[in-house]
């Protein structure tokens, strides 16, 4: 039968750190702890099994998970030496989600579980604190009204505020008792009112309640949206942890906080964290108190007057500092953890990999090799290469003026400035109609995800460095500056002040992550520096991979920035680009308006030494490194304006009649141009752009490698072959203006030519385009609209719903599909390689910078995949960690 549930604490678990994928990352640490000897109160977890049984199931539980959970829990009280809803001396639990992967605020939590009034009343006189008692059930009926019940948030908000004020309080732990109590009823009232129906007493139906929500909130809008930016499958599911409650907040000697065993900003090696002392955990990641430091250094670091817990409960800051040495010796990793000192004795809630910034990840990977924990390959490993993103841009330029309005806290590092916005929604709708944006909350919920991924950056007034708002922007590379305290955010009124400036939603603000300053204006950024601990993973990098990275450029500025990535090359230099300048349209469309060849030609003459030149200065920068250049691809519409008086203009400019120009346009529109008269066929029907273009190509290899003493590699790329004839023909052109170079300067250009792959003819009948064509570079952008039949321009209006009802898992333009698209490239490889086992072969759509595409292309055998500058380093640690996978897995199979 199968096993539902795995019980753990009392020093030994059921389960393991390995079994991270039944037992979600939450349980199978919890169980680790409880397996290393850590204090970990007693519970169970529900796997994630039951998740996917409950959703393939009509939302319905198997037939023995009952009973299962029943055992749990009378070990759970065996253990503590209370029982779950008994008057007397009631046994209380949390109910808490927990998938594979941490999916920090995303999932739903409920603490205290198992009270009504009567336990209520018994945890008083157990406990002997009546006040203790009653702020656990006035917590309770407020998480479990807003996660189990739907009762909105606020209204509980509202309930206590009153109180508040009628006590003249200005922090909850100054409600005594009475306070408390009148509280309660307050709540049941709301709950009474919304529901029609009273507050659940019964603690068993309370618990499965609970159970379901946390597997229901496996498909709220925000964890659906959490799981769609991070790529985590739907399928994965979410496990439940039932675990005897300790408490925070039953006085002064009691505290709850967050950690991390390293700085999770920059990798530095001292203990990071914060504390509040009276409290449970929510207080500390919601912001609603200011926490207090763990350590004295970390105090006098941010200027807090308040006492670290280095000084108010010296002894279990010890137990922590040893837990935390414990843990990163076991995990060799920086961990995130969570703790809740009950009456001076230290418990553990959690442990997990902690997220951090790039420039953490790479340090603390550098500094664990240094310290003999891990070898260079697991440090490569550690590095997640998206995360490069926050390092390779960027960041202030520090002689520039900068008015600094507030500060707060360094959140998250990197620099950003944007327009100020207030809302997520506000932020998403700005940034899709591509505006730069800040998000401005007074504290963020897991309701803004989609609001904080597509701003900038994000501020907050409220919260701390473990804050929601701290914690996602780090996992997204956002910059964010938190707690900016002195801010008061008018929500309605659309603006923010501080200090007697007033900023407007609209108005550009700049922040800076590491400093925690906010900036009036927009502030002016300089390079990133790509030395150090960058350097010595990227070479680590390097030194593992496989996979050649070059780079999709053109211009001298991106050719140059690619070079400085570390690029091995241009993959795709897009010729077309070349054309769009003042002086070159006009050439370019006399070319078009032209009525016979001879007209066509003269004014190709005229672009020959543009274009040339262009060649040059690239095969320069590249330093005999292989160019890839795509002949002409675009249709020739493109090159033509389309309102009428603009048609004027380009008469004027060529001198042609107007109506030549309105002619001319008219004839080349195609009701759907990227299926139309474009790339190879196009040159098929002008041959003499290509040989144009081709002795451009190769005047300007003749001249560098004259000049340098090394003619540098041009591969030229035949665009849009689905038919061998296509590329024979074109290659026969490229061949004669070769040779007729040649005759000219008396030196044979070094030259190869090929196709790119975008059609799936093409992939199908790669064997026979192998005859002609040298090498292959998928071109995945058009393989994939080809393939699905979808417009990359238009399909984001619907793939976005798409995605979010399952019907694809990933926007297929940003992430390969593999089951489709590269079933389609394997087939290409397959039969390329059957006819030319030399053939050459990359990818260079936008997909080359996508770290699980670039697994891919390492698995099915490519050479190099070819990206955008900015993300070569992304491109070459994902190519190292697909080798060192490949090689991982063949090392266990050869073992098997």
């Amino acid at each position: 039968m199968t096993k539902w549930v795995y019980s753990f604490g009392d020093g030994a678990a059921e389960g393991r750190a390995d079994m991270r994928n039944l037992l979600g990352g939450k349980g199978a640490n919890l169980a680790e702890m409880s397996n290393i000897g850590l204090p970990v109160p007693p519970g169970f977890t529900i796997t994630t099994e039951v998740c996917t049984y409950y959703y393939a199931n009509g939302e319905s539980y198997p037939e023995s998970l009952k009973s299962e959970v029943e055992a749990g829990l009378a070990k759970v009280e065996a253990t503590v030496g209370a029982t779950f809803g008994d008057a007397s001396n009631p046994l209380l639990v949390s109910v808490r989600s927990g998938a594979r992967v941490s999916m920090p605020g995303m999932m739903d939590t409920v603490l205290n579980l198992g009270l009504n009034d009567e336990t209520t009343a018994g945890l008083a006189r157990h406990s002997g604190d009546e006040r203790f008692a009653y702020d656990s059930y006035r917590r309770f009926i407020q998480m479990y009204s807003d996660v189990v019940l739907g009762v909105e948030h606020h209204l509980f908000e509202e309930a206590l505020e009153v109180v508040k004020e009628d006590k003249g309080a200005i922090l909850d732990t100054e409600l005594d008792a009475p306070d408390l109590q009148r509280l309660i009823t307050d709540y049941k009232k709301i709950v009474e009112d919304e529901l029609g129906r009273p507050f659940p007493e019964d603690p068993k139906e309370q618990l499965w309640g609970a159970i379901g929500a946390v597997f229901g909130s496996w498909q709220t809008a925000r964890a659906v949206t959490y799981r769609r930016l991070h790529d985590i499958p739907e399928a994965w599911g979410t496990a439940v942890n039932v675990q005897a409650m300790v408490f925070g907040n039953m006085g002064d000697d009691c505290a709850t906080g967050v950690a991390f065993t390293r700085d999770p900003s920059t990798g530095e090696n001292i203990f990071y964290g914060e504390y509040l002392v009276n409290a449970q955990g929510e207080d500390v990641v919601a912001g609603i108190r200011t926490p207090q430091h763990l350590t004295i250094a970390g105090r006098e670091k941010q200027g807090s007057d308040l006492p670290a817990m280095e000084e108010t409960m010296p002894d279990v800051f010890r137990q922590l500092d040893e837990v935390r040495a414990n843990l990163e010796a076991h995990y060799r990793d920086m961990q995130d953890i969570e703790f809740t000192v009950q009456k001076q004795k230290l418990w553990m809630l959690q442990t997990r990999a902690g997220k951090r910034t790039s420039q953490a990840a790479i340090k603390i990977a550098c500094d664990m090799v240094e310290e003999g924990l891990i070898d260079e390959e697991t440090a490569v490993m550690r590095v997640e290469p998206q995360s490069l993103d926050q390092i390779l841009h960027p960041r202030l330029d520090p002689k520039a003026e900068r008015k600094v309005i507030a500060k707060g806290l360094p959140a998250s590092p990197g620099a950003a400035a944007g327009v100020v916005v207030f809302t997520a929604d506000e932020a998403e709708k700005l940034a899709q109609e591509g505006h730069q944006v800040m998000l401005v909350r007074v504290e963020t919920s897991p309701e803004d995800i989609h609001g904080m991924h597509a701003a900038q950056g994000i501020l907050t007034t409220r919260g701390g460095m473990t804050s929601h708002a701290a914690v996602v922007a780090r996992g997204m590379g956002r910059p964010c500056v938190a707690g900016a305290g002195e801010i008061r955010v008018d929500y309605k009124g659309g603006a923010f002040s501080i200090a007697g400036v007033t900023v407007k939603a609209g108005d550009w603000i700049t922040i800076d992550g590491s400093t925690g300053e906010v900036i009036e204006g927009r502030v002016p950024t300089v390079d990133p520096e790509l030395s150090g601990d960058f350097a010595r993973v990227m070479g680590w990098a390097d030194a593992a991979r496989r996979l050649k990275v070059r780079a999709n450029a053109e211009t001298p500025e991106d050719v140059s920035t690619a070079a400085k990535f570390g690029a091995e090359g241009i993959g795709l230099c897009r010729t077309e680009h070349m054309f769009f300048e003042a002086d070159r349209i006009v050439a370019m469309r006399e070319m078009i308006l032209a009525s016979d060849e001879a007209g066509r030609r003269h004014a190709l003459g005229r672009i020959l030494p543009m274009q040339r030149a262009d060649f040059v200065e690239i095969f320069k920068l590249m330093r005999g490194k292989p160019v890839t250049i795509r002949l002409l691809d675009p249709p020739l519409h493109e090159f033509l304006p389309r309102e009428p008086a603009e048609f004027e203009e380009v008469a004027r400019a060529t001198g042609v009649p107007v109506e030549r120009v309105e002619a001319r346009a008219a004839a080349l529109h195609e009701t759907n141009p990227m299926l139309g008269h474009r790339g190879c066929r196009l040159l098929n029907s002008y041959p003499e752009i290509c040989e144009m273009q081709a002795r451009a190509i190769f005047e300007a290899a003749t001249a560098v490698g004259e000049e340098t003493g090394a003619p540098p590699l041009c591969e030229v790329m035949i665009p849009l072959v689905g038919i061998k004839k296509e590329l024979d023909l074109l290659k026969a052109v490229v061949d004669k203006v070769a040779k007729a170079v040649e005759a000219e300067t008396g030196t044979a250009p070094n030259y190869v030519v090929g196709t790119m792959i975008e059609l799936p003819r093409a992939a199908l009948t790669a064997n026979h385009i192998a005859e002609t064509a040298e090498f292959f570079s998928f071109g995945t952008n058009d393989l994939t609209q080809t393939t699905y039949g979808l417009s990359r321009d238009d399909a984001s209006a619907f793939l976005t719903n798409y995605e979010k009802r399952g019907i694809v898992e990933q926007d297929p333009f940003q992430t390969l599909d593999q089951a489709g698209v590269g079933e389609l490239i394997e087939i290409a490889v397959e039969r390329g390689r059957g006819t030319r086992p030399d053939i050459k072969l990359g990818i260079c759509g936008e997909h080359g910078g996508d770290p699980s595409s670039v697994g891919f292309c390492e698995r099915v055998g490519l050479d190099y995949v070819s990206c955008s500058p900015f993300r070569v380093p992304i491109a070459r640690l994902a190519a190292a960690q697909a080798a060192i996978r490949a090689r991982k897995h063949a090392a266990e199979k050869a073992t098997a």
